[in-house]
């Protein structure tokens, strides 16, 4: 225990990632740096815009969720540990005039179950209160009049519960993926008696770190790893501005888990819609056809042995269903001719949009269009074409590139260029999906000249 009033950052960190491990197996490195910056995150709700849920989340039970609020306990300012709790509760906690409470919610699966509709209160709670200032209005009846009322929702929320969670909550989350410990993990019983003093002084130092840091962390924001945006840079930026304001390894560590921990989820969140998307993209690609009647598509889904569409409810995916679903994203069954026949199907070139859209590794890791790039002149004036576009060249397009004065222009095709990595191969055009010719392909264009970008 330190006798400073406020101690090092890191080290209070590390302190407080000592204490976790001794009594949670996590599933991996990246979901403890979470937690701990989770918890470090909750002693200063006032400044952050967005608060991340935490959610431990596992398909068994005796998986350690519960076991991970507990040990969350005393380390968060004005912890209520919540089971089974009315939305009017939860509203009235959250509005505590004696300060916000941090809410620990174990069993949030029996929440969404068979009764998920009687609790639309408490998810809407969850939801809203993920944005600082936000408020849930009500109207009360005092005598023969009635008032609205505005109660705040804003408040950090760590969830513990079986398989998971509506994609509203899950998309807010910090999800950790718990399971039961193996033969060769120890670890030690916690016993809030024995134990909670020792968490209680990790929570002083951490209110000690925090208060005295409060000025540098207002208004900061952190530098983001590629791939971290929208929804995902709300939950990650005050976790990343708290490691940067602890310095030493954390800085590191959490945008490594960062990294980690969106990637995995982006991969788990996600209904029907985009299964659906996914499987059809496989079914194209290994096809090669630019078209397919409904009829082939819906046998082709129907034979994928990981997928839903042979067993809906007791009933295979019909072209009715699979119209409706797609229709979401603006992709409509048309009239296609294949050979001298008609008949109503798809086209791939109606669903390359959403396939960019809606999947990430069709946006950012298979193929990524060029459409910037910066690269120095070097080697005593020489064209260097840069090593991750091997089809860009540089012209010189000024008469004192010749000198090395002036950095050349890159000079692109009057189509868009596109960069594959290698284990890829795209052997049909992405506008118009008609083959490519051979050549195309061994230089890495995925576009007919000609064709729109």
């Amino acid at each position: 225990m330190r006798t400073t009033d406020a101690p090092a950052g890191a080290d209070v960190l590390d302190d407080v990632e000592t204490f976790l491990s001794r009594f949670v197996a996590y599933p991996s490195d990246h979901a403890r740096v979470a937690h701990v910056l989770w918890i470090v995150h909750a002693h200063r709700m006032d400044l952050w815009e967005s608060t991340p849920r935490l959610a431990f989340l596992s398909p068994e039970p005796g998986s350690g969720k519960s076991r991970a609020l507990e040990v969350t306990e005393p380390l968060v300012p004005m912890p209520v540990h919540a089971v089974n709790t009315t939305p009017a509760y939860l509203f009235r906690k959250v509005a505590d005039p004696d300060g916000l409470p941090t809410l620990l919610y174990d069993e949030i699966d029996t929440v969404f179950g068979p009764k998920a509709k009687d609790n639309e209160d408490i998810r809407g709670m969850l939801n809203s209160g993920y944005r600082a200032g936000a408020v849930a209005g009500r109207c009360v009846i005092r005598g023969k009049s009635v008032f609205t009322e505005e109660l705040p929702s804003y408040a950090a929320v760590a969830l513990a519960g079986l398989d998971d969670l509506p994609d509203t909550i899950m998309t807010r989350s910090i999800i950790v993926r718990m399971r039961r410990r193996a033969p060769d993990e120890r670890i030690e019983s916690y016993r809030r008696r024995v134990h909670a003093k020792a968490g209680h002084a990790l929570r002083d130092d951490l209110a000690a770190w925090v208060s005295v840091i409060r000025a540098d962390l207002a208004d900061v924001w952190p530098d983001l790893p590629a791939g971290i945006e929208d929804r995902n840079a709300d939950i990650w930026e005050p976790l990343l501005a708290i490691a940067d304001a602890a310095g030493g390894h954390w800085p590191e560590r959490a945008r490594a888990a960062a990294v980690a921990i969106v990637k995995g989820t982006q991969s788990s969140v996600g209904g029907f819609g985009l299964q659906l998307l996914a499987d059809l993209r496989s079914i194209f690609t290994e096809s090669h056809e630019q078209a397919m009647t409904t009829e082939a598509i819906l046998t082709a889904l129907c034979d994928l042995d990981e997928s839903p569409w042979g067993d809906i409810r007791g009933k295979s995916l019909d072209a009715r269903n699979l119209s409706r679903r797609l229709g979401k994203y603006g992709i409509k069954p048309k009239v296609i001719r294949l050979g001298d026949k008609t008949a109503r199907g798809y086209e791939r070139a109606d669903l390359l949009d959403a396939w960019v859209r809606y999947l990430p590794d069709a946006a950012a890791g298979a193929v990524t269009d060029v459409t910037h790039v910066t690269h120095a002149r070097a080697n005593g004036g020489a064209d260097v074409t840069p090593p991750e576009c091997p089809n860009m060249k540089f012209e010189p397009t000024h008469p004192e590139i010749e000198n090395g004065s002036v950095t050349p222009t890159p000079v692109l095709p009057q189509v868009s260029v596109t960069c594959v990595t290698p284990q890829h191969s795209v052997r049909d055009c992405l506008a118009c999906g008609e083959p490519l010719a051979a050549d195309l392909i061994a230089d890495n264009i995925h576009r007919h000249i000609g064709c729109a970008a």
